[in-house]
């Protein structure tokens, strides 16, 4: 294996692997692992193609700005080359991108604009708009517009394509492609090398729930309105000029739960560790292979690491938050506890463990109280404000034992009782302690109120 004198040369060639435990039916299927590359995304592909296209053009040179709206992974790609060629980079992501990639993007030195994730092309605050108007204000910055850069599909014309023909040739070639579309320059770039070279090759297209893709492959209708889904990187509200669905005859309309789902089954039974749009195309080319009555060879794209989405989609408390899995429902107040202390799911402190250590509990763990467990006995319950109080003006205060701030007069709420009379609990501005008899079952946060409603309207 060669030694690279950058990062960058590590882009391309990623592997293919080929299943062993879903049911792809009679088809074999294969995971072409993008999530391989540098920055962790087959978008790393087209951040090397398109700023190396306008250097040579002369359109940009080191030390200038570049200017993108970006779903994440394409920011993260630019910023990857951009770091390594020096230039200064602003991207505009919309809001629902995970922590992971926006993390991601501000450690690598991008300037970081987030914006709406709820509104469509044409609004000033849709990303891509905002992205271009950034640009057009910003003296001597370059627009990056990958939606309608037409350096994007070829990064996949004259790389990705001719190497998944080279490497599928070692099992006999390959049948179908299933792939997922946001800027289109995956599928548009592969429709025209494989046009030349592989023109039997079928191309299926995943699409998320709400995107307006899918139904414009299957009924040749074009929608103008959206919904929205929570699957990040591909399914649009327009159609990218840079778009090619010729080549293009059967699509799959995936919901987010399939996604989800689907992603950490590939986790579960592969050991392959994707993203959220990874699991739409996992999904839709289970689908597709199940209705093959002949046996093909079926490639599809881990698009991205699932590395990503740990704060969201292989975060089971997310998951139960948004209704994407389910616990047993038992018809009364612990159909709200989102982390049941018989499961061991809520974090406690014990009445002898120093105030830090609760400290440091609650800033793991993002919370801001914690119930305070003598053995299996509920003894006492600590919030962020008695640490507060019980700290300010003498932080060697924080060594003092939890017994010390905790509140053991507590107000509690059987089990039994109506979701309603979490209301004044909720108006007092506490946190409602649920209990069965003397047995602790958990807290019910007012966020939790929220979601189980939400779950409710779902």
């Amino acid at each position: 294996m060669p030694i690279h004198d950058s990062v960058l040369g590590l882009i391309a060639n990623t592997p293919i692997v080929r299943a062993r435990h879903l049911d792809a039916g009679v088809c074999e299927l294969y995971f072409k692992l993008e999530s391989q590359n540098p920055g962790g995304s087959i978008k790393d592909r087209i951040g090397m193609s398109m700023i190396e296209a306008a250097e040579r053009r002369g359109d940009i040179k080191p030390g200038d700005t570049l200017v993108e709206g970006t779903a994440g992974n394409t920011g993260i790609g630019l910023a990857l080359v951009a770091q390594q060629k020096g230039y200064r980079l602003i991207l505009v992501v919309p809001d629902k991108m995970s922590r992971e990639k926006i993390f991601n993007l501000k450690a690598m030195g991008a300037e970081v604009v987030l914006t709406r994730s709820d509104v469509a092309k044409g609004h000033p605050d849709y990303y891509q708009d905002l992205a271009a108007r950034i640009a057009s204000e910003t003296p001597g910055a370059y627009f990056i517009n990958q939606f309608g850069n037409p350096d994007n599909p070829a990064a996949h014309e004259s790389g990705t394509g001719p190497e998944i023909l080279r490497q599928m040739a070692e099992v006999g070639g390959v049948d179908a492609v299933v792939f997922g579309c946001g800027s289109s320059g995956t599928m548009s770039g592969l429709s025209r090398c494989f046009a030349v070279s592989a023109p039997d090759v079928e191309m299926v297209l995943a699409d998320p729930v709400g995107s307006i893709l899918a139904e414009y492959i299957n009924e040749g209708t074009l929608s103008e309105k959206s919904g929205s889904w929570m699957v990040e990187g591909i399914g649009e509200d327009f159609l990218p000029s840079i778009s090619d669905f010729s080549r293009v005859k059967k699509a799959y309309a995936i919901s987010d739960r399939e996604s989800f789902l689907a992603a950490r089954e590939l986790l579960a039974k592969e050991g392959i560790l994707g993203g959220s749009s990874t699991g739409t195309l996992l999904a839709a080319a289970l689908k597709y292979c199940r209705e093959q009555a002949t046996p093909k060879k079926v490639l599809v794209f881990v698009c991205d690491t699932g590395n990503k989405y740990l704060s969201k989609m292989y975060n089971d408390y997310w998951m139960l938050d948004n209704g994407f899995i389910e616990r047993e429902q038992h018809g009364d107040l612990r159909d709200l506890i989102l982390r049941p202390y018989s499961q061991k799911d809520t974090v406690v402190v014990g009445p002898d463990d120093l105030l830090v250590t609760a400290y440091q509990r609650m800033k793991l763990y993002e919370i801001s109280q914690l119930p305070v467990m003598d053995g299996e006995r509920l003894a006492g319950i600590l919030d962020e404000s008695d640490v507060l109080m019980h700290v300010y003006g003498n932080e060697e205060r924080f060594r003092d034992p939890v017994s010390t701030a905790m509140v053991s007069k507590l107000e509690v709420l059987d089990v039994k009782s109506t979701v309603e009379s979490l209301l004044p609990v909720f108006d007092a501005g506490k946190v409602a302690i649920i209990m069965d008899g003397d047995r602790f079952l958990g807290l019910i946060t007012r966020i939790d109120l929220l979601n189980w409603l939400r779950r409710r309207v779902q």
